[in-house]
């Protein structure tokens, strides 16, 4: 008798989700609840600022000294304020990635308060003291809003404004907010909230600020949240994985809200359309080179347009996670810049968001790079133009569009131009056009998507072959040509109007960090539900008609791997369905209590996690 995982399928871990077979194959996509602690329960267990760290990370005000540059005044969890958790502190290396990252650069002449986002590395691996609670809720979101685990987001409110008494004639300061979460629509929100009344009445307003953010409900999905700050109430409802993709559960506003002052349809979309609108002939084009995880600069006039066009690039492919690396904002004084601009090497899979002139040079070796006009300027239609060449990007000054010697595999969706020109000839809303170019992208990335998912499912193993008494049966492998002849009868052509060179763009995209990322994730997922479905057979067997057969040695080794598997299967939070946690456990009690005593002593020792 085996239960514990062998290495050749403990090294297996993914899901499928389209599967249909008569003799029932396994599916990962039917979730079913975890035996746990209720969430009342597990309220108790927060202490002070616990609810504050799982929305932020901290909040800094950097403000900009003629002789010192960029410099952090305050950090939320610096000794300097003992009233934050000091499990959060920043590394210099990080305050310096957010001194330089907060600030536009000095040619975009950011006058008046403009917003932006920034991500950087974290500097070193934190253990977090809410790290269960905070699987439990990253389980349940969508992979495009799962907690960012390298990386942290800055969410800047910048504020120049003429000052004659200061010596560079301006005040210049940015109030940022640090994250691992990325809704960026809901902290730019949040920052319109806070960032004005602290530059008015400074420190006791972000104490205010902060001790409200504490007292917030924990971000789980799913639910409607209401969030009172500074005397204003926020309500929004954060997606989970089950969402239908393309659907938004607007939060509705009801008699009882007579306080809520700001409801939030999205926690997390930016504006497509106004961001793509410069070069929106391209937008399959793009689509392509997010898809591949190519090397993309976008040059733009602001922080503000660079970001919203990266994050932008970043969502098109939604449902499907962007993993390679991006960079809203990124400077030239950024800890990869060298890493990032050098020529002895191909550009690495990133897409980085840059508004100094400088860069023009540096990166002119970049194959695909998008320079984008001021966003502001939207009164004319935008002329049709065609993909230029990399030698023409020469001038600090070239003209917007895309530069790239990029040939798309799918020939051009003329139907989805057509459809955004009518809209803007016709004044269509922004949020109408926002919405058929989101759709337009969902359902190009599900017709690409399904034919993957449809044959990942065919890899799980039949129900019926798993065995109690034996280890989980493992996966079958993923073999490319024997994917690739499934896409004559069941390929995209099924469910989009497109043609073009669907199996070429097939073969790059499984080259790519996108694929290696979302093959990962549904293997582990499948292996998990493997382990569901184990940990459930054995739930349903008679263990003492079992141990009758067995010596009392056997009988202890078999509680021994029981109660580790119980264990594993609690830590990982495995999809079983509701009760089998607890009668497995009295299971194994009753096991345990047909022993000796003195056996029974030693196995009902609690086992250290």
């Amino acid at each position: 008798m085996d239960l514990q995982r062998s290495e050749d399928t403990e090294e297996q871990i993914e899901q499928p989700e389209h599967i249909q077979e008569q003799d029932i194959r396994i599916s990962p996509a039917e979730e079913m609840p975890v035996d746990g602690p209720r969430e009342e329960e597990s309220e108790q267990l927060f202490l002070p600022w616990d609810r504050f760290s799982a929305w932020l990370h901290c909040i800094c005000v950097v403000g900009f000294d003629l002789e010192l540059g960029q410099a952090v005044e305050v950090a939320r969890y610096d000794d300097l304020l003992v009233i934050y958790p000091h499990h959060a502190k920043l590394t210099e290396k990080e305050k310096t990635s957010i001194c330089y990252l907060s600030f536009p650069d000095s040619n975009s002449g950011c006058l008046g308060d403009t917003q932006f986002c920034f991500r950087f590395r974290q500097a070193a691996s934190r253990r977090s003291s809410l790290g269960c609670f905070w699987d439990h809720f990253d389980r349940d979101a969508p992979v495009c809003l799962k907690k960012d685990l390298g990386h942290f987001y800055g969410y800047v409110y910048f504020r120049q404004v003429r000052d004659k008494s200061l010596k560079r004639g301006y005040f210049q300061k940015s109030l940022v907010l640090i994250s691992k979460l990325p809704y960026v629509t809901f902290f730019h929100s949040l920052l319109k909230l806070i960032a004005p009344e602290y530059f008015e009445k400074q420190e006791p307003c972000l104490e205010a600020a902060c001790n409200d953010i504490d007292r917030w409900p924990m971000p789980c999905p799913g639910k409607i949240l209401t969030l009172p700050i500074m005397g204003v109430v926020m309500k929004l409802r954060i997606p989970t994985c089950s969402d239908k993709p393309g659907t938004s559960q607007l939060v509705q506003t009801t008699m009882s809200d007579s306080l809520v002052s700001i409801v939030l349809p999205t926690i997390h979309e930016v504006d497509l359309f106004r961001c793509f609108y410069p070069v929106f002939f391209h937008i399959q084009m793009l689509w392509e080179l997010v898809l591949l995880g190519e090397a993309i600069v976008v040059m733009a006039p602001s922080p503000a347009e660079s970001s919203d066009t990266v994050l932008a690039l970043v969502s098109c492919i939604a449902p499907l996670r962007y993993c390679s690396d991006f960079r809203p904002y990124f400077t030239i004084h950024d800890s990869e810049f060298k890493e990032y601009t050098t020529r002895t090497q191909a550009p690495p899979s990133v897409i980085l968001g840059v508004t100094n002139p400088f860069f023009a040079k540096t990166l002119q070796h970049w194959p695909h790079i998008i320079r984008i006009g001021d966003m502001k300027q939207t009164e004319e239609m935008a002329k049709q133009m065609k993909v230029k060449k990399l030698k023409n990007l020469k001038t600090l000054d070239s003209k917007p569009g895309v530069y790239s010697a990029y040939k798309t595999f799918l020939n051009k969706d003329e139907d989805i131009i057509k459809q955004l020109q009518k809209g803007v000839q016709q004044k269509r809303p922004s949020a109408a056009q926002n919405a058929i170019l989101r759709r337009y992208f969902l359902e190009l990335t599900q017709s690409f998507i399904i034919p993957l998912e449809r044959y990942v499912a065919s890899l799980m193993p039949l129900q019926k072959s798993i065995c109690p008494w034996k280890s989980p049966p493992q996966l079958k492998h993923f073999v490319q040509e024997e994917f690739m002849k499934t896409l004559e009868k069941a390929g995209p052509q099924l469910t989009s109007r497109l043609k073009g060179d669907w199996i070429g763009l097939y073969r790059q995209f499984l080259k790519s960090p996108n694929f290696d990322s979302w093959f990962r994730s549904r293997r582990k997922e499948m292996m998990q539900k493997l382990e569901a479905l184990h940990l459930e057979a054995l739930c349903d067997e008679d263990l003492q008609l079992r141990i009758q057969k067995h010596t009392e040695v056997e009988t202890v080794d078999l509680v021994l791997k029981l109660k580790d598997k119980l264990m594993q299967a609690q830590r990982e939070q495995l999809p079983v369905r509701a009760g089998t946690m607890t009668k497995l456990q009295a299971h194994i009690e009753s096991v345990i209590l047909s022993l000796p005593d003195d056996l029974q002593g030693i196995l009902q020792k609690p086992a250290t996690p």
